[in-house]
C-alpha cells in the first residue's frame, strides 16, 4: 500500500487574507497566490516517493460566492506549480457532511482511490478540523502553528511548513527504520 500526505490548501499551500479574525480562501484566481516555499516542499516529498493530496474545504461554493469553474482554475495553478498527485474539495457548508474535514471522508475516498495505508499517512495543516480528521481516518497530523489549530487533539506541532516537512521524513524514517528492525 502508498503512503501518502495530506495537506491542507488554504494557509499552506497558498496564502490567505485574515479577516476579523479568521483566514479567508481566495474567492478569484486573480487572489489567489501560492507560498513560494510550497513548490520547494512537497518536492523533497514526491522524491522520497509520498502521494501528495490537497484535501480543502471550500463552502463558499454552497454559499454561491466561488462558482467551480474558478475553483478548478485555482487547482490547475496548483497541479501546474506544484508535485501534487491529487486534490479533493467539499463544497457542503454542513460541517457534519461525510467530505466535510473535520469529517474523514476526503482522506477515506483518496485511501480508495490511491490504495493507500492510511495509518502510515500524515497530514499537514494549520487547522485543527484537519488534525481532527486526521485522528479519525488514523493519520498523523503535523500541525504548523496558527490562530486556527484549537485545542483539540493533535500528534505533533511544528514552526512552519518547511519543518512540518522535515517532521514527516523524521517520522517515515522511524517507521521503516522500526519495522526493519523487528524483522
Amino acid at each position: 500500500m502508498k503512503i501518502a500526505i495530506f495537506f491542507e490548501r488554504d494557509g499552506l499551500l497558498n496564502l490567505c487574507a485574515t479577516r476579523h479574525g479568521e483566514q479567508v480562501s481566495p474567492l478569484r484566481l486573480e487572489h489567489f497566490r501560492l507560498n513560494p516555499q510550497a513548490a520547494i516542499q512537497l518536492a523533497r516529498l514526491k522524491q522520497a516517493g509520498f502521494i501528495l493530496i490537497v484535501t480543502t474545504n471550500q463552502p463558499a461554493i454552497e454559499r454561491g460566492e466561488l462558482t467551480r469553474n474558478e475553483l478548478a482554475l485555482m487547482h490547475a495553478c496548483l497541479r501546474r506549480r506544484l508535485p501534487i498527485d491529487d486534490i479533493l474539495f467539499c463544497p457542503h457548508q454542513d460541517s457534519s457532511h461525510p467530505c466535510h474535514k473535520p469529517q474523514p471522508g476526503m482522506f477515506l475516498e483518496a485511501a480508495f482511490r490511491w490504495g493507500l495505508d492510511l495509518d502510515q499517512s500524515f497530514v499537514i495543516s494549520d487547522k485543527w478540523q484537519d488534525a481532527k480528521a486526521a485522528q479519525v481516518a488514523g493519520c498523523t497530523s503535523v500541525m504548523v502553528e496558527s490562530p486556527w489549530i484549537g485545542d483539540d487533539h493533535h500528534d505533533f506541532l511544528v514552526a512552519d511548513l518547511e519543518s512540518a516537512i522535515t517532521k514527516v521524513e523524521q517520522l517515515h524514517h522511524g517507521v521503516f527504520s522500526n519495522e526493519w528492525a523487528q524483522a
